[in-house]
């Protein structure tokens, strides 16, 4: 998952080794509102309606389950970069 990478890269850069989960899932959130600008690349038309209503379901409902903790790919990721960051 990208947001988890590019979160992994800020709290490095930031010199943050032991982020709380807390911290660590919102930047993963953060990050995933960013790419929302990406989604309107296919443009409103009656072809990709359906495709786009799709997407921006399922990336909001994504960030819920990070912030919640319940993506079990980013809580992995969490603990390698606690681990190894």
């Amino acid at each position: 998952m990208a947001g988890a990478s590019w979160a992994s890269v800020w709290f490095r850069l930031n010199g943050n080794k032991r982020p709380s989960a807390e911290e660590f899932r919102a930047k993963v959130a953060e990050y995933m509102a960013l790419l929302e600008p990406l989604y309107s690349a296919y443009g409103d038309t009656e072809e990709f309606a359906e495709m786009n209503k799709y997407i921006r379901g399922r990336s909001g409902a994504e960030a819920k389950r990070v912030i919640a903790g319940e993506n079990g790919e980013i809580e992995k990721r969490y603990k390698r970069y606690i681990d190894y960051g």
